[in-house]
């Protein structure tokens, strides 16, 4: 059946993405629904919540660690008005991470990265083995040196979308339990969307914020989206024996040999250990050996691991663009919006991308800051440019 009365906008996906894009326009007064169902793949529900330009940044990319670093840096204000809105905690741990070298060769690269951290602007401090296992004495001490990070945090994403939803609800959002199978047009613009379940939701404005599954949502005329792919990653949640100091008291990320690890840990005593970064398109298939990668790598680092109850694992399909950067704003197709292609930020760029949505969805253009980053750009026009 068709909805009654048509909305402002319609959101489709309820992850962090759409949550905070769906909240943030609906404090600028529109009339907003989501839909969306419940998908254990899906990255936000799987993600360590690692808030980690510092530690992140990549040759090559500096326009997106900037781009990081402007989110991160909104992350306490963020989370302080959203627990506010929603009267829940967002899981927001202001440790600083700590990023480790194995052997020699790690520790090169890592040397590299500090340069690159310098050129950014972003606080890093270089630091020996010795001082390292002080900050964590846990570190195996084999380990070579690292890099301290006070600025880069984390937040548990499952906290976070609960707050958000709440902070969403109390602002007028409607949700709607179904799953956006068809994009509807009239006109030469987006009108609304049709559900799985039969049902039609008219709407001025559209927001694809579906993550690696937005290619299949129909209707969309051809060159409206950029091309997105799903990159798999594997990981576990393990859990501190109750009464027990936990074995890092901070996020710690390392290279092993060339291979990122990183060890989260939450309040509550439960460590996020992860993750592979596969390239095998919509496999969700739970394998030994990427489990075994993981656990081997974050073993050298934290000896300790090995010890810790398996509480989960997890399998889930990061978005990424063409040049792994995210994808924000108006499409080609008037009415059409997109929020996908965040890649391994999500959680990062979650308060950036609420920012920078609820301004086009309002009727203005992407802020300067996220003007690289347009839907268009795949195609060569950025209107906003």
């Amino acid at each position: 059946m068709r909805t009654g009365t048509s909305r402002d906008v319609v959101v489709a996906g309820n992850g962090l993405i759409g949550l905070v894009t769906a909240w943030r326009a609906a404090q600028r007064g529109l009339k907003v629904t989501v839909v969306s169902r419940e998908s254990r793949n899906a990255a936000s529900g799987v993600a360590a919540g690692m808030l980690t330009p510092a530690t992140e940044a990549t040759f090559g990319e500096e326009p997106l660690m900037r781009f990081c670093v402007l989110s991160r840096d909104r992350y306490p204000a963020f989370i302080a008005e959203l627990e506010g809105e929603s009267r829940l905690h967002a899981g927001f741990r202001p440790n600083g991470t700590l990023q480790i070298a194995f052997d020699t060769d790690d520790l090169a690269k890592l040397t590299e990265l500090s340069e690159l951290q310098t050129r950014l602007g972003v606080k890093a401090e270089r630091l020996t083995s010795r001082e390292c296992r002080k900050l964590e004495p846990m570190l195996a001490p084999s380990v070579r040196g690292g890099i301290f990070a006070p600025d880069d945090h984390s937040v548990d994403p499952r906290m976070l979308a609960d707050a958000l939803w709440s902070a969403a609800e109390r602002n007028g959002v409607v949700g709607v339990r179904d799953r956006v199978t068809e994009l509807l047009t009239d006109g030469g613009r987006a009108r609304g969307v049709r559900l799985e379940s039969g049902g039609e939701i008219n709407a001025e404005q559209v927001v694809l914020a579906t993550g690696a599954w937005t290619p299949g949502i129909g209707g969309v005329p051809e060159g409206a989206l950029p091309p997105l792919r799903p990159v798999k990653g594997q990981l576990l949640r393990l859990r501190m024996p109750e009464n027990e100091p936990p074995i890092v008291s901070r996020t710690v990320r390392g290279l092993v040999k060339g291979s990122p690890v990183y060890l989260v840990p939450r309040a509550d005593g439960e460590i996020v250990v992860g993750a592979t970064q596969e390239e095998l398109g919509y496999d969700t298939r739970l394998t030994a050996g990427g489990l075994w990668e993981v656990l081997r790598d974050a073993h050298e680092l934290v000896p300790g691991v090995s010890e810790l109850e398996v509480t989960e694992t997890c399998v889930g399909l990061r978005p990424g663009s063409s040049g792994n950067e995210p994808l924000l704003g108006p499409t080609r197709l008037p009415g059409l919006h997109v929020a996908v292609g965040h890649f391994r930020h999500g959680v990062l760029l979650t308060p950036a991308t609420g920012d920078a949505m609820a301004e086009v969805l309002a009727g203005g253009d992407l802020p300067d800051y996220a003007r690289r980053f347009a839907a268009t750009r795949e195609f060569g026009s950025d209107r906003n440019e």
